[in-house]
């Protein structure tokens, strides 16, 4: 089991619309390297869902439900969907300078990779950033 990061611009599909839809295609990821760690996702994964845009937060969890396959409205076998469901909001948000801020996070693809929108999140990070939104 890997965990997971999945950033979204809050205007377009935030934390707050899986709330209400309860689950998603997870979609619109055309960078190589994301599509990559989206066809590594599997079944029951954990994932954080991470506003993009002036939230740059952390803001709620999510679970893999269905493995990528090829999205249906695209023409390009190379661009994959998988699918989610909401499990919860964190109790606080988590900022992207609080990571930042924290040696600890120096290596994450979050403070490396800025534009990356799907990457791994370590076990220790993963418990990390729990904590941190407690």
């Amino acid at each position: 089991m890997a965990n997971w990061l999945f950033k979204s611009d809050p205007d377009v599909y935030g934390f707050q619309h899986l709330e209400k839809d309860k689950h998603a295609v997870w979609d619109g990821v055309a960078n190589a390297v994301a599509l990559k760690n989206l066809r590594a996702c599997k079944k029951g994964d954990p994932v954080f869902i991470y506003h993009s845009g002036a939230e740059k937060t952390i803001v709620g969890l999510a679970e893999i439900t269905k493995e990528a396959y090829p999205d249906p409205k695209k023409k390009d076998e190379k661009l994959v969907v998988v699918e989610i469901k909401c499990v919860k909001r964190l109790p606080r948000a988590v900022t992207l300078a609080e990571i930042k801020a924290k040696k600890e996070f120096a290596d994450f693809a979050l403070v490396r990779l800025p534009r990356l929108s799907v990457m791994p999140v370590t076990d220790a990070w993963w418990q990390k950033i729990l904590k941190m939104s407690e």
